[in-house]
C-alpha cells in the first residue's frame, strides 16, 4: 500500500499543480496517508485541505509509483490517481504548506521528483 497519494487532473492540456512553500517546488496535489486511511480517502482529504473549493469527479487509480529520492535517499511510494473532472476556485486552504495553485502545462517548471516522473509518463513532450 502507498505511503501517500497524488492527484493528476488535466484540462485542455494543462494540469492542476500546487507549489510547496518550504522549497518552491511544484507538484501534483496530494500528501501522506494517515493510519488506517485508504489511498483514495487520503487523496480526497489532502485535496480538501490544500484546495477546499475544488470539487473532484470520479477518481481512477493510474498506478502506484515506488522509488528512491536521489538526493535524500528516502524511499517513496505514491498511489497516483487521475480525475477526469475538477471544478471550482483555486483557493489555498493549507497556507503553511502550499502557497500557490495553478492550471498550467507541467513543462519548464521545477517539479518534485515524483511529479517529474508522473509528468514524463502522462504528459509526454
Amino acid at each position: 500500500m502507498a505511503k501517500s497519494s497524488k492527484l493528476v487532473v488535466a484540462k485542455n492540456g494543462r494540469a492542476l499543480l500546487v507549489r510547496r512553500r518550504r522549497d518552491g517546488l511544484w507538484m501534483f496535489p496530494g500528501g501522506r496517508k494517515r493510519a488506517g486511511e485508504s489511498d483514495r480517502a487520503c487523496l480526497r482529504r489532502e485535496v480538501a485541505e490544500e484546495l477546499p473549493k475544488i470539487k473532484l469527479g470520479p477518481l481512477k487509480l493510474w498506478k502506484e509509483v515506488k522509488g528512491t529520492n536521489r538526493r535524500s535517499g528516502r524511499k517513496m511510494s505514491d498511489a497516483v490517481f487521475v480525475a477526469k473532472k475538477a471544478s471550482g476556485q483555486l483557493k489555498i486552504g493549507d497556507t503553511k504548506e502550499i502557497d500557490k495553485a495553478v492550471w498550467r502545462k507541467p513543462r519548464r517548471i521545477r517539479l518534485t521528483p515524483t511529479s517529474r516522473y508522473i509528468r514524463d509518463k502522462l504528459f509526454p513532450k
